[in-house]
């Protein structure tokens, strides 16, 4: 699958467990923030035509909302719910890499041993460290970078199958000196658990993560396909109608994105990501630590996560795609904020957008005094009016009756923005230079002022974001 327009995005394999009961129903999120995530998420399923998405939110470290979304199942039409399971692909990494870390923390392993160790016949196996292949650092190839499924997957596939013919390849890359993203990594990390610990995968992880957590509605979706009462796989060509998508042949998604749950499940796991209640601390910090390369360059991905700054806010994140479905997984450590976004179309970054959108308003930042004159200056224009006192001459000499009505015809259609927040700040002839990013379902834009010491503001240019 192309990693370049979903990065991290991947399979969807879940682990059976035969639990009783589903996730229920979680309200307890102020309902002025229900009400703007409700708005996110049915906006973002318009503006792309993605059936249904189920939405799970954590706030100061506990689950506070559940809620579907559209349309699980489009022939017979069927509403989707917070209790329907979605595959969540590639999320499913940071399992395994939990896995890995349990069994270092029992000193059974390090991520420093080469993976030859534990996986006998991989190209230089006794060179490429735990380490490198948790963190896409190895040079093994990717098996799977496509993002739909080629005829040969649709046929049963075995975990050394796949290594015979990914992992014993000349390596794409000397170790350290590359990130690139490789499924075939974690389908070595996830035979390296079951020889060490003699049980299958998702036996381990039932019995030291799901379990423990109570994750009840989890799901091996590698082993057997969702169920009718869970949500239904689509994809589309081109922008021709959604079909049921093909399911992927037993196997290929091993270790390395075969886990399906409802989002209330997984964000059950977010709030052991933020109370660090699986694993010792210093394995957290091992997690969720980017990986350096040799020459000292970032890779923006930790241990089966990627790390990034989201609006100031560290972030713990992954996204995962598999045949029909799109999954993101955003958790703001130091906020106690996490939002899980499972959607149920395949190449489409609807689950993205809204996890980057919700987060930000649950963590709740005020906005700034600049961020306040901004958007209401914006509310004022699609309104067709303009506070002149605001203006140093030469911007209100710029605001005549044309561009003000300018404004209006083409803001006022647009409504209230999602998010409205700065994003530089600097000082230029005098005046402090601001830039702004407005967002919409589908639609970017750009506000870029001067304000004078004494306040007045002598620029306030909205465009297209680039």
């Amino acid at each position: 699958m192309n990693k370049i327009t979903f990065p991290f995005l991947f399979l969807a394999i879940a682990a059976n467990l035969s639990l009783p009961a589903r996730a229920q129903s979680v309200a307890t999120l102020d309902p002025a923030l229900q009400s703007r995530i409700d708005r996110i998420a049915a906006q973002v399923l318009d503006q792309t035509g993605v059936p249904s998405a189920s939405v799970a939110v954590v706030q100061h470290g506990r689950l506070v909302y559940t809620h579907a979304y559209g349309r699980a199942r489009l022939d017979p039409p069927v509403d989707a719910t917070s209790q329907m399971r979605y595959s969540i692909g590639s999320i499913s990494k940071q399992f395994t890499a939990t896995a890995i870390l349990l069994l270092q923390e029992e000193g059974k392993l390090s991520l420093d041993d080469a993976v030859g160790k534990y996986v006998h016949g991989l190209t230089r196996g006794d060179q490429v460290t735990i380490r490198q292949i948790l963190s896409h650092t190895s040079g093994y190839q990717d098996y799977w970078p496509e993002d739909y499924v080629m005829t040969p997957m649709l046929k049963p596939e075995t975990a050394q199958q796949i290594l015979d013919t990914w992992a014993k390849k000349p390596l794409d890359f000397e170790p350290g000196t590359q990130w690139q993203y490789s499924n075939t990594n974690f389908v070595i990390a996830g035979r390296i658990v079951e020889q060490i610990t003699g049980q299958p995968l998702m036996d381990f992880l039932t019995q030291r993560v799901f379990r423990p957590l109570g994750m009840k509605s989890v799901w091996n979706s590698d082993e057997t396909k969702l169920t009718q009462t869970d949500a239904t796989a689509y994809y589309r060509h081109a922008l021709g109608p959604l079909r049921v998508a093909p399911k992927e042949g037993r196997g290929w998604m091993y270790a390395a994105g075969e886990l399906a749950m409802t989002a209330h499940d997984l964000a059950l796991w977010d709030e052991s990501l933020i109370a660090q209640s699986v694993l010792k601390p210093e394995s957290y910090k091992q997690m969720f630590t980017e990986v350096k390369l040799k020459d000292g360059s970032g890779t923006h991905y930790g241990l089966g996560v990627g790390v990034h700054d989201l609006n100031g806010h560290r972030s713990i994140e992954h996204s995962g795609e598999v045949s029909g479905f799109v999954s993101d997984n955003e958790v703001l450590v130091d906020d106690g904020v996490a939002v899980a976004v499972l959607t149920n179309q395949d190449a489409v970054g609807a689950a993205s957008t809204i996890a980057h959108l919700a987060a930000p308003v649950v963590v709740g930042t005020p906005p700034t005094a600049p961020e306040q004159q901004a958007i209401g200056i914006y509310r004022d224009l699609q309104q067709g009016r303009i506070d002149r006192s605001l203006l140093a001459p030469n911007l209100s000499d710029y605001f005549t009756a044309e561009a003000i009505a300018d404004f209006q015809s083409s803001l006022a259609p647009l409504g209230d923005p999602l998010t409205f927040h700065q994003t530089s700040e600097q000082l230029r002839g005098g005046m402090t230079f601001r830039a702004f990013q407005i967002v919409y379902p589908g639609k970017r834009l750009t506000l870029t002022t001067y304000t004078y010491p004494d306040g007045k503001l002598e620029q306030y240019l909205i465009a297209p974001a680039e």
